[in-house]
């Protein structure tokens, strides 16, 4: 039998772990190279930062939720698919939108110029299968700034 007072926190653990690693690169490429981003070209950074944190906070307030239940007899109350649910799916399409801003930002800064999502698709979708994807885009990355 799954001892599941013991493998939760664990879990909780690793997703903290493997989801601040993947946030942090999303952070560290859509933030820190628009100093790289040409002229005359406008990013929706504060969208960005907007859409960005939302998934956090919604994962921290999920967690306490879920950490509160638990202890309190196993049971999540109905009460609280009111809330989860809309804010879960809003999160999903937070965390697709960091997604585009980030291969939109690497392209943008390969390309030099205005794109279109069709410009950037492929790098959507590697960076949307993570760990791989960072792999072949990164060291693309390192290739710009060192230039």
């Amino acid at each position: 039998p799954i001892n599941l007072p013991l493998i939760m926190p664990l879990f909780i653990i690793a997703l903290v772990i493997s989801a601040g690693i993947l946030y942090s690169w999303f952070w560290s490429v859509s933030i820190g190279m628009q100093s790289k981003i040409p002229e005359g070209i406008s990013m929706k950074v504060k969208k960005f930062k907007v859409f960005f944190f939302t998934p956090l906070i919604y994962f921290i307030l999920f967690i306490c939720i879920f950490i509160l239940e638990f202890s309190g007899g196993g049971i999540v109350s109905p009460k609280y698919f009111v809330f989860i649910i809309p804010l879960h799916l809003f999160s999903m399409f937070c965390i697709f939108y960091v997604l585009y801003f980030t291969a939109k930002t690497f392209k943008t800064i390969d390309l030099q110029r205005e794109v279109s999502f069709s410009d950037f698709a492929g790098e959507f979708f590697t960076i949307w299968f993570y760990p791989i994807g960072i792999w072949i885009i990164q060291p693309k990355i390192n290739k710009m700034l060192e230039e």
